[in-house]
């Protein structure tokens, strides 16, 4: 459940070295030796020193680096074995360092899109634990009943505490359930598949999986790598369960002889747009350059979806807060009507 990964930041720094290393004509382990020595990443670095004994020691590539188990992404290593069959490994590395910078990139801009709705939430409950707690220190002074604007029983300074550590302790425990259900219970592809349909978030995630699988099925493609593992290693690069989960059906439908059209509408993943261009390219036989067309725009697609999620969430945030803070107002107004009333009757 806690395996550790290589970085993208690392990843990408050993794909651009040995890209550059191999096209001056250093030979592949001398490359992986120099690159071990280089990568600031302490346990990379040990990692990378492992594979290059097992290289010397005359392994294959591929067992070379699926000796440190889920620690290098399919992708790569099924690149890099390919890549050394067919004599493009200059520029297969190439490619897959330009594509994990773009990873990086598109994460680092979904953690700025996110952060403000995430400060927004924290404010939110730290703003609303301390309404709670101010009233019920004013109830207190003046000697009266303290008022519950929420309606939840939650008065004074138990029930902001109540409130604040419940509230991140909710978020916590969500959080710990998608990761056991997720992780433990090997629930992914149920989860993704489900999350697929949800508004603003089912778009952003078909467009950031459909943009890796088109980049990486180009690619398999160019290298020469058969259409049935090119599929696979695709799906794998979506880093989408739903996706990944669909190989096994999609490569045996390859296999009985199907269009890739066919089998991609079969697997209900792909729009209706993405199949009517990949039927196109079939017939002309223009099925890589399409994909590899493609993936921009899907990219593009993606982060505009990224930016309508970020919106939605701040918007979310701020209607819970806006709802607490009208709800706070008319329950504070209503006491002192009531208490003016009884006033009056006296």
């Amino acid at each position: 459940m806690l395996t550790p990964t290589i970085k993208l930041k690392s990843l990408s720094a050993i794909c651009r070295s040995l890209a550059t290393l191999l096209e001056s004509g250093v030979p592949f382990v001398r490359a992986m030796t120099i690159v071990s020595r280089r990568i600031g990443d302490q346990g990379c670095r040990r990692r990378m020193k492992a594979i290059v004994d097992k290289l010397t020691a005359g392994e294959e590539v591929r067992a070379a680096f699926r000796s440190q188990g889920d620690y290098f992404p399919d992708l790569f290593i099924d690149m890099v074995n390919v890549a050394e069959d067919t004599g493009s490994m200059p520029e297969v590395l190439l490619s897959l360092a330009n594509h994990y910078e773009s990873l990086l990139q598109l994460k680092r801009a979904f953690v700025g899109q996110i952060a403000m709705p995430i400060i927004q939430l924290v404010a939110a409950i730290c703003i609303i634990s301390f309404v709670i707690f101010m009233i019920g220190m004013i109830s207190a002074s003046t000697g009266q009943e303290p008022l519950d604007v929420l309606g939840w029983g939650l008065t004074g300074s138990a029930g902001a505490a109540t409130f604040f550590f419940g509230s991140f302790g909710s978020i916590f425990v969500l959080a710990f359930a998608y990761f056991l259900a997720s992780k433990g219970f090997k629930q992914e592809r149920r989860i993704h598949g489900i999350l697929l349909w949800v508004p603003v978030v089912g778009p952003c995630m078909r467009a950031f999986a459909i943009a890796r699988f088109a980049w990486a099925f180009a690619l398999t493609q160019d290298a020469g790598m058969r259409v049935v593992p090119s599929i696979d290693a695709s799906l794998k690069a979506t880093a989408n369960y739903a996706f990944i989960g669909a190989s096994a059906r999609m490569g045996g439908l390859i296999k009985q002889g199907e269009d890739l059209s066919t089998v991609f509408y079969d697997s209900g993943l792909f729009p209706i747009e993405f199949l009517e261009m990949v039927q196109v390219a079939e017939t002309s036989g223009t099925v890589p350059e399409m994909m590899k067309h493609m993936s921009p725009q899907f990219e593009d697609q993606a982060r505009r979806s990224l930016a309508a999620l970020a919106t939605a969430v701040g918007w979310g945030v701020w209607a819970i807060v806006a709802a607490f803070i009208i709800f706070a107002i008319f329950s504070l107004a209503m006491f002192y009507v009531g208490t003016l009333n009884s006033f009056n009757v006296v």
